[in-house]
């Protein structure tokens, strides 16, 4: 059965035919429309290699920012790394909300046991707390022999490594956190 072509439909497809075969004799390549593209969001912009926060697998990401490093423009994966080859899940693809939301807590807050808000601190004021409250916690759950045996540890403070520490890092923390202040629940993001 034959179907009947009205000729609005036969101008229509052969608009269609026509366009398709002139874009095909120019040599219309699409991978270089997107390069250009590209170009355009981030022409004059310096790529800072990172590592993506998320997970403990450890992905490159590039990130393009503005001269004044107070804006993130782009991110995307690194095709350099040897982890993620470019690609990105969709945490790491959006990553530059973390920077860019207006939700994000650029400074230190501390809540007092008790209150129902949260009050800004600076970084020193933190810092002098959290040594202190480890200090405080590690002299006071200290136990030096068990059984007549020498073991210098304390099972009140846990240390937890992240997925942005490299090899180095990582031991060196791990060091601290066992020579230095007799930890035994040393974990890290990776194993969890």
């Amino acid at each position: 059965m034959a179907t009947q072509v009205n000729r609005r439909q036969f101008l229509k497809l052969s608009g269609a035919v026509a366009a398709t075969l002139a874009l095909a004799d120019l040599g219309f390549n699409e991978s270089n429309v997107q390069a250009k593209t590209k170009a355009l969001k981030i022409q004059s912009l310096k790529p800072t290699p990172t590592i993506c926060p998320y997970c403990a697998v450890g992905c490159g990401i590039l990130v393009y920012a503005t001269e004044a490093k107070d804006d993130v423009v782009y991110t995307e994966g690194d095709s350099d790394s040897p982890i993620n080859q470019g690609s990105l899940c969709s945490k790491g693809g959006s990553i530059r909300q973390i920077y860019t939301t207006e939700k994000r807590v650029e400074k230190p807050r501390y809540r007092a046991p008790g209150s129902n808000k949260w009050e800004e601190k600076s970084w020193e004021w933190m810092y002098e707390q959290i040594a202190k409250r480890v200090k405080e916690t590690r002299d006071r759950t200290f136990v030096e022999k068990e059984d007549g045996i020498y073991v210098n540890r304390t099972d009140s403070i846990v240390s937890l490594g992240g997925a942005a520490l490299d090899n180095e890092e990582t031991h060196l923390i791990s060091k601290l956190m066992r020579a230095g202040l007799g930890l035994t629940y040393i974990e890290h993001q990776a194993r969890i």
